[in-house]
């Protein structure tokens, strides 16, 4: 099977964002790509709540979402909007931080909000506290493709790695990880918590990413770390996207997750342990 990771430099402006988007998921469609990946915040990257609200909708009026709805029906493929901010009817006002997996045939086959919030200070200059804005979700989601289970997840999720074996042994084969990485902890932990995550679920893992100086007309910029990756089964990189904006193809062999299992098999050897919280 192959897939095609898109990587975007969205700004905060929903619109300008979408015709960009399209044309790379045309773009991985016409180079063979079964399943076309997006990543995290596809439609607005913004730090600015003021600015959601003004140009954020629900999902069933999102533009975004109909219009790639339409593409992938279009196109045949399979399409993972690695997420939307999505208004929501949470009494607080919160956004959700939705990620969507469409069918060839343009439905809907899979939602999953981001349980994890990212809520932190890298740096006296850096922090961020998405819980502000964003209402965490509460339910794994694992959606079944051609190709085996999905496991669907979001950026910050990755640092939970109880979530990825839950999905593993309820039947994941493919786990996504679409991301809006700081450059400061992408440097640092990015490749290694992926190549883990594969590593412990024997699952391949593929994460979109956002990249570069991310354009806004209110509020700070952001900037984000780029370098999509493909990661298989046994642990090794496939395929990094580098810094630049495109699509980054991968041809997964999907017998490799039972290769890697049967190596080590460690998915099943779990044990019950005393002194847990």
């Amino acid at each position: 099977m192959r897939a095609g990771l898109v990587q975007l430099t969205a700004s905060d402006l929903p619109h300008e964002n979408l015709p960009v988007t399209e044309a790379r998921v045309r773009e991985a469609a016409a180079a063979g790509a079964e399943l076309v990946l997006t990543p995290e915040v596809t439609n607005i990257v913004s730090t600015s709540r003021t600015h959601q609200r003004a140009h954020l909708h629900h999902e069933a009026d999102d533009p975004t979402l109909a219009r790639l709805r339409t593409v992938a029906a279009e196109l045949e493929v399979w399409l993972l909007i690695g997420s939307l901010a999505l208004r929501t009817d949470d009494p607080e006002g919160r956004f959700a931080n939705r990620s969507l997996l469409v069918t060839p045939g343009g439905e809907i086959a899979a939602r999953y909000d981001k349980i994890h919030m990212f809520d932190v200070d890298i740096s006296e200059t850096e922090s961020y506290r998405e819980s502000s804005g964003f209402r965490p979700g509460d339910r794994m989601v694992l959606a079944e493709t051609p190709w085996g289970g999905l496991g669907m997840t979001v950026c910050y999720d990755m640092r939970f790695p109880h979530l990825y074996r839950d999905l593993a042994k309820a039947g994941a084969r493919i786990l996504s990880v679409p991301a809006a990485f700081s450059p400061v902890t992408g440097a640092a932990h990015w490749e290694t918590l992926l190549r883990a995550r594969a590593i412990e679920t024997g699952c391949f893992v593929l994460a979109p990413a956002q990249t570069g100086q991310h354009a806004a007309s209110r509020g700070k910029a952001r900037e984000t770390h780029g370098h999509s990756l493909a990661v298989g089964p046994w642990g090794e990189v496939l395929a990094d996207g580098g810094t630049a904006p495109g699509v980054t193809f991968v041809d997964l062999d999907m017998d490799a997750v039972d290769r890697a299992r049967r190596r080590v098999p460690a998915i099943g050897h779990d044990r019950p342990y005393d002194g847990a919280p």
